[in-house]
């Protein structure tokens, strides 16, 4: 009975360890980084972690797959290194200890990639599958609206053109406006010159003694003052 025992024993480990070796059909080499993801946090990779691994790749085929029965035990890993690299294959002992076809394994790595990650609280970058392609992040949502932010910035932009709209009414305004001194001015001038135009004409037009303005020069030259 200990002869047969340690028989099956003996062909179980030679057939996991032709299922799990480098290169094979259907395994898939994952290494890790977590001395970079964590830093002095980084945690030790033991037997637990690895015990933690083959249960995260066995709910990833079940999620997968309803009619999926693996099974932690299904979950083979091999030349597991110091610098955290390793083989793994998933077998179905339903099929005589054959292994999983790994374009499977690859789809139930990719639907669940973020809950491993988490897991192990690693990235894609981090904790990669070297035959398996990086799964993109999911878009972050911002928080507020495309849509209210696209009428914030309209709305700013239409307050911004009324305000200068005014301002710059007023500033034109202001400077079409002539200062009152500057009328004064402009009609003794003009008073000025009319004055002199009629003492040309009639030499005995008395000038007075203030410069007039426009309307009192012309007074003067009607004879009304």
């Amino acid at each position: 009975m200990l002869r047969v025992l340690l028989l099956t024993l003996t062909v179980v480990a030679i057939a996991h360890a032709e299922l799990c070796k480098p290169d094979a059909q259907n395994a898939f080499k994952v290494r890790l980084s977590i001395k970079t993801a964590l830093g002095d946090n980084a945690y030790a990779w033991d037997a637990n972690e690895e015990y933690l691994f083959k249960a995260m790749v066995a709910f990833a085929m079940r999620r997968y797959s309803s009619k999926s029965t693996t099974q932690i035990s299904d979950v083979l890993l091999c030349n597991v290194t110091d610098r955290v690299s390793f083989w793994f294959v998933v077998t179905d002992s339903s099929q005589n200890m054959t292994a999983v076809p790994g374009s499977v394994v690859e789809a139930a790595i990719r639907m669940n990639r973020n809950r491993i990650n988490s897991a192990f609280l690693l990235s894609d970058k981090t904790l990669q599958f070297l035959k398996i392609t990086s799964t993109l992040s999911p878009p972050v949502e911002p928080s507020t609206p495309v849509w209210l932010i696209v009428f914030g910035v309209v709305l700013c932009l239409i307050v911004a053109g009324i305000v200068f709209l005014v301002v710059a009414g007023i500033q034109q305004r202001k400077n079409n406006r002539t200062p009152p001194s500057l009328i004064i001015d402009l009609a003794h001038t003009q008073g000025k010159t009319i004055l002199y135009c009629c003492a040309e004409l009639d030499r005995s037009l008395p000038l007075p003694l203030k410069i007039p303005s426009a309307a009192e020069a012309i007074n003067i030259c009607l004879g009304k003052s």
